[in-house]
């Protein structure tokens, strides 16, 4: 990518102001409420720490790894998953967290497989929202950003292996 320079499409100072409104409003709307939060792994880990961080309730957090991507920038359309829910969630309300929500596969499917495992409500909560390449009829609870159709990078997000642990989200422009 040398060949190319950063546009940063979402800086640190919006992204933490909009994570700490956001997580005002899932704790308003999970008041009372059993809340487990389920981090779909790896692109949402950083920003389901920061959410979490802004819920003001007991919260329960547990991990699942799926795979669609690889090192594609498109979905295969195909969901496997690499590791499983590792609790019971009968009872729970579920906020499945992920970075981004495309096609709305990945999603789709995590949703239906806490379905299957009993959970009493489930709601999703994304990162980025990226409504014009959706296949499927899903439109996230929750979300931070909508963004346009552009492959984008950082705060979560990949490119290969690399650039997760960049604090903003950006895309790169031939120099």
């Amino acid at each position: 990518m040398e060949h190319k320079k950063k546009n940063i499409l979402i800086n640190e100072t919006e992204i933490s102001e909009r994570i700490t409104e956001l997580g005002k409003e899932i704790a308003k709307d999970y008041a009372g409420k059993q809340i487990y939060v389920l981090s779909l792994l790896r692109g949402s880990f950083i920003y389901t720490a920061d959410l979490v961080r802004n819920i003001d309730l007991p919260t329960k957090i547990g991990f699942m790894t799926t795979s669609s991507y690889g090192h594609n920038e498109q979905s295969t359309g195909k969901v496997k998953i690499v590791s499983d829910i590792p609790d019971d969630l009968t009872g729970w309300d579920v906020l499945v967290v992920d970075d981004i929500v495309d096609t709305g596969y990945t999603m789709e499917f995590v949703v239906n497989r806490c379905k299957e495992l009993n959970a009493s409500t489930v709601k999703t909560c994304v990162f980025l929202d990226k409504p014009s390449r959706r296949k499927v009829d899903l439109k996230p609870d929750y979300f931070c950003f909508e963004i346009e159709d552009v492959f984008v990078v950082g705060y979560g997000l990949n490119y290969g292996d690399f650039y997760r642990n960049v604090p903003y989200v950006f895309n790169w422009e031939e120099k």
